[in-house]
């Protein structure tokens, strides 16, 4: 199966750490290089690059390392720092402005009670894996479901919001949840997809199919399932692992959907809860004994799913880096614990948010 990635990043003051809205120029600039992989997004104070489709996750990581540099050097010239957070850890000076464009417009004007605020910038890592239509996306997000959580807590990257911690491993989800269309997949089949998207936008409940943001969702202009629960993080390792799970459980879970097992029965509530607790503690004590028997089902510790995707990572010739980088990430901690501890040295957020650039631009 083919990858792909999209990162979205905080181009930031290089002094203060505040987000600027100097996104539209820094994608100006890095397009000179990346043509249609560097793009904008739906804040001014916001940047994204898109990766192609690969098989090959070392060509996969190459690929990003490329555009991370080659934007941080366009925010360079625009007098920012390029930021891997899923929030800003220093509010900006102003509110934040909304990137010009008649579909942005439009979304700003309709749910303006969301716009506008310190706390409504976000920033994801989406993961696509290449699949031969809906009705297969479909079928893997209805069986990928139960591991979502976990590669939640993997990816959790946001513990500062509005200057200061908001006590979340992940707070990004906290905000992000307040847009319609965000939430875990329902379990649907082609026809049921389309009837629900067709009411959705029909009811004026979400403007169009783009903003049908669920944790797991088909693609409306390629053919992949899109993964959206991930902070965006500095680690680019990180972002490799996540990629690599995705894959490997993707690719896992195809024998099932192909005999016509049906999909974990996995209650709504339950996987709410879970990934609530994900959000929460990120790779913190995520264990049954934490969690309370009968609470959440083990797909909140971190072995889980790598055990899970152990077919699909060993037939892509994966098995051996994805073990390895989650045996570094469960000893070195995930990039929450990292911000805590930057901040801890000396009290100040700007130390967070320099540690975020330079990691950023280090990959």
């Amino acid at each position: 199966m083919t990858m792909g990635v999209e990162e979205e990043f905080f181009p930031v003051d290089r002094r203060t750490g505040t987000p600027m809205d100097r996104g539209p120029r820094v994608v100006k600039a890095a397009g000179r290089v990346l043509g249609e992989q560097a793009q904008t997004e739906f804040y001014e104070a916001q940047v994204e690059v898109c990766t192609r489709p690969t098989p090959n996750l070392a060509v996969l990581r190459s690929e990003l390392a490329l555009l991370r540099r080659v934007m941080a050097e366009a925010a360079a010239g625009e007098g920012c720092l390029l930021v891997a957070t899923g929030m800003p850890a220093i509010p900006p000076g102003r509110p934040p402005a909304v990137t010009p464009g008649e579909r942005y417009e439009r979304m700003a004007h309709r749910w303006s009670s969301l716009v506008g605020g310190y706390d409504g910038m976000v920033c994801g890592c989406h993961i696509h894996v290449g699949v031969t239509g809906h009705a297969q996306a479909l079928a893997l997000a209805n069986h990928m479901r139960p591991w979502l959580p976990t590669l939640q807590a993997i990816a959790a990257n946001s513990p500062f919001s509005l200057g200061r911690d908001t006590g979340w491993a992940s707070h990004r989800p906290v905000e992000w949840s307040r847009w319609p269309g965000v939430g875990p997949a329902p379990v649907l089949d082609s026809s049921g997809y389309e009837r629900l998207a067709d009411h959705l936008v029909r009811t004026g409940t979400l403007l169009d199919r783009g903003m049908i943001y669920w944790h797991a969702r088909p693609s409306e202009h390629v053919p992949t399932l899109e993964i959206r629960v991930c902070d965006v993080n500095a680690d680019l390792d990180v972002v490799v692992l996540l990629t690599a799970l995705v894959r490997g459980l993707a690719t896992s879970l195809l024998p099932d959907i192909g005999s016509g097992r049906p999909p974990p029965d996995v209650p709504d509530r339950r996987l709410h809860v879970a990934h609530a607790l994900a959000a929460h503690r990120g790779l913190t004590d995520m264990s049954d004994e934490h969690l309370g028997r009968g609470q959440v089902p083990a797909m909140l510790t971190a072995q889980m799913p790598l055990e899970r995707a152990v077919p699909g990572l060993a037939a892509a010739g994966d098995l051996d880096i994805a073990s390895e980088l989650l045996d570094r990430l469960r000893h070195s901690g995930g990039g929450a614990e990292r911000q805590r501890a930057a901040r801890q040295r000396r009290g100040r957020l700007t130390d967070v948010v320099r540690d975020l650039a330079r990691h950023t631009a280090a990959a």
